[in-house]
């Protein structure tokens, strides 16, 4: 019977340890062979879930099953094999011998399941009960002598009571019990020498109850226990005195979610057979140099998600069988370079959630055995080329290869960037040559535009770069975001997205007041307008700016990821820079954007009240159809561009976890469209272009027509003279006399005033 597992695991083995076996094929660093052909892939294409060998060698030993894995089963074959072959060849009886059992409790040979059924006390039975399962019943205390008559009792489910208190002598007797559930239940304190007649105790597992604290002395009597879990309780400390006095033989020991802040040196005194230790999501913010030195013969150390800051050099010179350390999302500040020199066996190490200033290839260079390791960014696996599997590949913008990890994104960054600038330009160019009634309103224009190419430029950069570190971003993508250039070109684009919202607003509010408010006193002055548009870029220049001023408060703000965009859709090491992050997006920019579409909003009503309350004009009708078509594209364009943003920094706020991938595409496609589009909404598609390009066609067409007369005098270049607004009613309709109602007279004025100010 135990034939079948011994060979499944003697097969997962071999073929664990075959990898490498075998086969001639030498592969560079930072390559590792396809099985037994001649073929080498890098590292970043093992284990991606894709057949890149051909053969499924690349896919095969992915599963990271070191540490508490196989100790699992080393200890669950080991109880096995003791307690449970000698029946494996006695017949299932199906038939209950346990005699007269509670009503809903079900009973199979010597075996009794009173689960969920409403017991508020240790039911009575037969004494030669082997299995007892009493879950998720309304057993409140366990009083003296509760099981006293249960001898051969070697199982005992208690999980999901509500059960508080527990004598002293609660468990007398059970000389035979081999594993006791407590999981879930209100344990607040275990009275020392509770377990002293449970000398055959091999698993004792007291989850999720209110354990505040223990003594060695609790533990009094274990002397087989093998396994012991404390997660999910309350405890601040350890016992002074060693943890393992009364259990000599505890193999693994799991004390997760707890509160425990240190670990003493006397702690794992005695602990010689500990093999899994689990300290994750406590407290621990101090290790002493010697806190590890009686385990060793520990195959896995789990310390992650503490409070742990330093680490000192010699921590884990003990710990020569250790095959996985979990450090993960610990506050460390520093690790040494020879921080894990004597860990010889160490196959999985994890160090996600930690930035490592100092990394380097010296760290990991002695730990040859390493199969499988974990950092925060996937740019730090260029410092462990020789370890096959390394995670994560990708951050979802950039991956080993490539800055931009997207064949889509990498065209599209070209295309975005040559629309914005070539658009803009355009714009910039043209516009002197439209004489402008309003020349304040061109200006800011024209500020709009210069500040939009700022966005075309900043993913230029980032496409040159892409280019430059084609198929090779990894050896370059830390100096990358530490450069003076990543952190330039994110300030460029923090400086165009600002610059481009407050001018937006700035116009909107000028449209709005012309509009809504046609008094002349309120309209911008040219003194007011230029000194608006020096305070916009000014303040602009300081947001993008500012962060590169304090390298202690905002860390690497630009260097978050690859594009150098400070969206920060994840948690960041800097509180300051998060505050920042969070006052621009969702502070300034969230109420501009409120502005511009309140504004619009208004101003349309303003104009359909206008023309309800005057007699209908057919003409004025269809031009108010087309103003508020004309608002929607601005606002809808507006909203494209900034939801998606808002939306994901209100996400990260609540700590949901934000794929790279989609803040990739909101850089490269969504936060560009407004730079893109502007050209178009401001200028490329308003009135008086359209007429000056059909003027300009029509004078083309009449020098086509007229070639003859070539060797005339050519006439002035043409300049467009924007006052088309004020031409585009009839004359006879401007003269106050034809109007006998005020309210026509009204529209009259409000439709000028509108398209002026339009």
């Amino acid at each position: 019977m135990t034939s079948g597992p011994v060979f499944f695991y003697i097969l997962i083995f071999g073929q664990y340890f075959s990898h490498g076996s075998g086969q001639d094929v030498n592969c560079s660093l930072g390559y590792f062979p396809c099985g037994n052909i001649t073929k080498c892939l890098p590292q970043s294409l093992h284990c991606n879930g894709v057949d890149d060998c051909g053969n499924q060698a690349d896919e095969q030993n992915c599963g990271d099953i070191n540490g508490w894995l196989l100790q699992l089963e080393k200890l669950h074959f080991s109880n096995y094999n003791r307690t449970t072959s000698p029946y494996l060849f006695k017949p299932k009886t199906p038939k209950c011998s346990l005699g007269s059992i509670p009503r809903l409790c079900v009973c199979r040979g010597l075996q009794l399941n009173c689960d969920m059924a409403k017991l508020q006390d240790v039911p009575s039975v037969s004494s030669n009960v082997t299995s007892m399962s009493l879950q998720k019943n309304l057993i409140t205390k366990l009083p003296p002598d509760a099981f006293k008559n249960y001898r051969d009792l070697r199982q005992l489910f208690l999980q999901n009571n509500k059960i508080r208190s527990i004598s002293v002598h609660s468990f007398r007797g059970l000389y035979n019990l081999t594993k006791l559930y407590l999981s879930r239940n209100r344990i607040t304190f275990l009275k020392p020498g509770v377990f002293e007649d449970l000398h055959k105790l091999e698993w004792l597992v007291i989850d999720d109850n209110h354990l505040s604290q223990i003594s060695s002395q609790t533990f009094y009597g274990l002397n087989s226990l093998m396994l012991l879990e404390l997660m999910n309780n309350v405890l601040t400390h350890l016992p002074d005195k060693s943890l393992c006095q009364h259990m000599p033989r505890l193999n693994w020991l799991d004390l997760e979610g707890n509160h425990i802040h240190n670990l003493r040196n006397l702690t794992f005194v005695s602990c010689i057979s500990l093999t899994v230790l689990v300290m994750g999501k406590n407290k621990i913010n101090d290790l002493k140099e010697n806190t590890f030195a009686p385990l060793q013969n520990l195959d896995e150390l789990d310390l992650g998600s503490n409070k742990i800051e330093n680490l000192s050099s010699h921590v884990f010179k003990d710990l020569k069988e250790l095959s996985k350390l979990n450090l993960s999302y610990n506050p460390i500040q520093k690790i040494q370079a020879d921080q894990f020199d004597s860990l010889v066996n160490l196959k999985s190490l994890s160090l996600e959630g930690i930035e490592i200033s100092n990394i380097q290839q010296r760290m990991f260079k002695p730990l040859m055995n390493l199969s499988h390791i974990y950092f925060k960014k996937f740019q730090y696996c260029g410092y462990a080329p020789h370890v096959r599997s390394c995670k994560p590949n990708t951050d979802g913008i950039s991956s080993l290869e490539n800055l931009l990890a997207n064949i889509i994104q990498r065209v599209f960054v070209w295309v975005v960037s040559t629309v914005t600038c070539l658009g803009n330009i355009f714009v910039i160019c043209m516009r002197p040559y439209i004489r402008s009634e309003n020349k304040l309103h061109a200006m800011s224009i024209i500020s709009l535009c210069c500040a939009d190419c700022l966005m075309g430029i900043y993913l230029f950069v980032i496409g040159a770069f892409d280019l430059k570190f084609r198929g090779e971003y990894n050896k370059h993508a830390q100096l990358w975001i530490e450069s003076f250039h990543c952190q330039l070109a994110g300030s460029l684009a923090i400086l165009s997205t600002e610059v481009s919202v407050l001018l937006l607003t700035f116009l909107t509010l000028e449209k709005y007041i012309c509009i809504v408010y046609p008094f002349r006193f309120l309209r911008p002055r040219k003194c007011r307008t230029i000194t608006m548009l020096i305070l916009i870029w000014i303040f602009g220049i300081i947001v993008a700016f500012v962060p590169l001023s304090n390298k202690e408060f905002f860390k690497n703000y630009y260097g978050n990821n690859g594009v150098c965009f400070p969206l920060h859709s994840e948690d960041i090491e800097s509180t300051g820079a998060q505050i920042y992050s969070v006052t621009i997006f969702l502070g300034v920019n969230l109420v501009a954007f409120i502005i511009i579409v309140f504004s619009y909003g208004s101003m349309f009503y303003s104009v359909h009240q206008s023309a309800v309350t005057a007699t209908e004009i057919q003409n004025h009708i269809k031009k108010e159809m087309i103003l508020a078509k004309r608002f929607f594209f601005i606002v809808f364009t507006d909203a494209l561009c900034w939801i998606p943003i808002f939306v994901l920094k209100f996400l990260s706020l609540l700590q949901v976890e934000i794929p790279g991938t989609i803040t990739s595409w909101v850089v490269i496609f969504i936060l560009p469209i407004n730079s893109a589009l502007n050209p178009i909404l401001y200028t490329l598609t308003t009135r008086p272009f359209k007429e000056m390009i059909h003027q300009f066609w029509n004078n083309y067409k009449q020098r086509r027509s007229t070639g003859s007369k070539r060797n005339r005098k050519t006439s002035p270049s043409f300049v467009w003279v924007e006052m088309w607004p004020l031409q585009e009613m009839p004359p006879n309709l401007t003269k106050p006399g034809l109007f006998t109602d005020p309210n026509e007279l009204s529209l009259t004025s409000q439709s000028t005033r509108l398209n002026s100010c339009s």
